[in-house]
C-alpha cells in the first residue's frame, strides 16, 4: 500500500482460549494441551488478519496474559501491591513489584514472533513493553542488597535484550507499548516523570543500529481496557513534543478517539522530524460500532492535511485486548473495523492519487 496501516497489536482471545488459559491456571489442563490451544488461536488469528488484506500481522497476542506483564510469566520475586492504574470506568489495573534482584525477563517477545511465523509469509510485527512500563516494578521503598542503580542497568539490559530477541526471530518490525506515556503526566504534572521515562527508553534504542531503529516504533494512547481510558482528560499537546523525542522511526498514535485531532496533529506536525513516521489511528477501538471504510478514508485526508503523506500511515488508537480478560469487543468486531481501516487506507491513497 502507498500509505503503510498496521495494527497495534492485541485483538480479543475466543472464549475458548480463554477457558483453556483459566483451566490451565488452576492446573486442570495441560501444558501440552494449552500449546494446542494457542497454536491454533495464533493461526486463526493470523488467517483472519490475511482475510482482511492487512499487509503486516501480529499473533494478536493470543498468548499474553497482558500486553504489560508476559516477561514476568513465572517470575517468584514478587509482590502483588504495585502501582494502581485506575480507569474512567471506575476499573482499575495494579501491576506488581519485584521483592528481589536481580531482574530478569522470563519471556522474551522472539518467542511469540517465531510461533506466528509458522503461520504466515507476510511481514511480522511484534508489540514489546517499554522499559519505562517495567520501571514502575521497583518499590518506592528500596530492596536491601539491590539498589536502584542495579535495577536500572539490568532493566535496561533486558528491555533492550526483548526487542533484540524480536528482530533475531524475524520480526518485520517492533512496537514498544507506551501507554504510561500520558498517563506520566497525570501522576505528575510537572513533567518529571514523563521525562525520566523518555531517557529510559532512549537509553534502550542506544542499543540499536540506525537502520534497525527504522525498523522500531513506539505506541502512545491513553490506556485502552473493557473500552474505558486511564488518561484521555491530560492534554494531549502536552505529550506529542516529548514523544516525539523518542529515538525511534515510528510512531503510533491514538487519534480517532481524540476530541480534538485536528489540533492534535498539528501539534504531531509542528514536532514531526524528517526520519520519523506517524501511524494516525483512525479506529476508535473503545467505541463498539465499526468504522466504514468512507469514515477512515476521511480521516486519512484529514491527517494528510497536515502531515506530509510520506511520513503518514495508519493504525488503530489501540490494542483490542490488551489484557486477556478484556472482552468488551468480540473478535468480530475487531476485525471487521480492522478491515475497514485496510480498505480506507486506500480509499484515501487513491484519492491523494498515490
Amino acid at each position: 500500500m502507498t500509505i503503510p496501516t498496521e495494527p497495534v497489536g492485541s485483538v480479543p482471545r475466543s472464549a475458548e482460549l480463554q477457558a483453556g488459559m483459566q483451566a490451565h491456571a488452576e492446573g486442570s489442563m495441560s501444558a501440552e494441551a494449552l500449546e494446542e490451544l494457542f497454536d491454533a488461536a495464533v493461526s486463526d488469528t493470523v488467517a483472519r488478519f490475511e482475510a482482511t488484506g492487512s499487509p503486516v500481522v501480529t499473533d494478536g497476542e493470543q498468548t499474553k496474559s497482558s500486553f504489560a506483564t508476559y516477561p514476568l510469566e513465572g517470575l517468584t520475586t514478587l509482590a502483588p501491591d504495585g502501582v494502581e492504574i485506575p480507569f474512567e470506568d471506575g476499573h482499575t489495573r495494579q501491576l506488581p513489584v519485584i521483592t528481589a534482584g536481580p531482574f530478569e525477563y522470563q519471556n522474551f517477545a522472539g518467542s511469540y514472533v517465531e510461533r506466528t511465523r509458522k503461520f504466515t509469509d507476510r511481514p511480522v510485527k511484534q508489540a514489546v513493553i517499554s522499559a519505562s512500563a517495567m520501571s514502575l516494578l521497583y518499590p518506592a521503598a528500596g530492596l536491601d542488597g539491590y539498589s536502584p542503580e542495579q535495577f536500572h542497568d539490568d532493566l535496561i539490559d533486558q528491555a533492550a535484550a526483548d526487542i533484540r530477541s524480536c528482530l533475531d526471530a524475524g520480526a518485520d518490525s517492533v512496537q514498544v507499548d507506551f501507554t504510561e506515556g500520558r498517563l506520566a503526566l497525570k501522576l505528575d504534572p510537572s513533567g518529571g516523570l514523563l521525562q525520566q521515562f523518555i531517557d529510559l527508553n532512549n537509553e534502550v534504542f542506544a542499543r540499536f543500529t540506525d537502520e534497525e531503529l527504522e525498523r522500531i516504533g513506539v505506541h502512545t494512547c491513553p490506556g485502552g481496557d473493557h473500552d474505558s481510558t486511564h488518561s484521555a482528560d491530560i492534554d494531549y499537546a502536552e505529550l506529542i513534543p516529548k514523544l516525539l523525542t523518542l529515538n525511534a522511526g515510528r510512531f503510533f498514535m491514538q487519534m480517532a478517539s481524540e476530541a480534538d485531532p485536528g489540533r492534535s496533529l498539528g501539534v504531531v506536525a509542528e514536532h514531526l522530524q524528517p526520519h520519523q513516521r506517524v501511524y494516525v489511528g483512525v479506529i476508535d477501538v473503545c467505541n463498539e460500532q465499526v468504522e466504514s471504510a468512507q469514515t477512515v478514508c476521511d480521516r486519512v485526508l484529514a491527517a494528510a492535511e497536515q502531515i506530509p503523506v510520506g511520513q503518514l500511515g495508519t493504525t488503530d488508537d489501540c490494542g483490542y485486548s490488551p489484557f486477556s480478560d478484556d472482552v468488551a469487543t468480540s473478535r468480530d468486531t475487531a476485525f471487521a473495523k480492522i478491515s475497514a481501516r485496510v480498505h480506507g487506507t486506500q480509499m484515501a491513497a487513491d484519492k491523494l492519487g498515490i
